[in-house]
């Protein structure tokens, strides 16, 4: 019996290193909070944004903190323009502010899907954060009140963002050459 052919794995190249991240998401923390009034609940997007997220709360915020998994890649390095809901809020929203925070916004798709879940469960205020930026795959009209990097087109992967489920554990973002 042949062993299987190993596939290379992807060149990176470094974009962000920890000590960037780190500083950024400190700035982020603390531009965000006057924004959001009195007991307000971050919600991050899963899968890619839970680094991002448990940086963020440390960041001198002290939210209640919920979750929601939706999917529009799969495996693949393009979105498939179709946004899911794979795993629903348990929090109760109504009255309550929200700091959304995802990974990467491109096409906007998911993180406008995520507001509109958002509003029909009554929250009274949502204010998007995004690590990372790329404005110029935009495909609906959103805009994030809170970005981290802006980059051009390019795949990243690194500090909770994956290719295929893998390389989230990078404590940096790099981009898959």
């Amino acid at each position: 019996m042949q062993p299987e052919p190993r596939i290379a794995a992807p060149e990176l190249t470094k974009l962000f290193d920890e000590s960037e991240i780190s500083a950024r998401v400190e700035e982020l923390a603390r531009a965000a909070a006057p924004r959001l009034p009195g007991s307000f609940v971050v919600v991050g997007l899963l899968v890619g944004s839970f680094v991002f997220v448990a940086d963020l709360i440390r960041s001198g915020c002290k939210p209640s903190v919920e979750c929601m998994r939706l999917g529009s890649y799969g495996n693949a390095r393009e979105s498939s323009g179709s946004v899911r809901l794979l795993g629903e809020l348990e929090l109760d929203l109504s009255g309550r502010a929200v700091l959304l925070v995802d990974d990467i916004v491109d096409t906007g798709r998911t993180l406008l899907y995520a507001c509109d879940l958002l509003r029909e469960r009554h929250a009274s205020s949502i204010v998007t954060c995004a690590l990372v930026d790329k404005p110029s795959r935009r495909e609906v009209p959103i805009e994030v009140d809170f970005v981290g990097f802006t980059i051009p087109d390019v795949f990243i992967v690194g500090y909770g963002i994956d290719y295929a489920n893998e390389y989230r554990h990078l404590p940096f973002i790099a981009k898959i050459d």
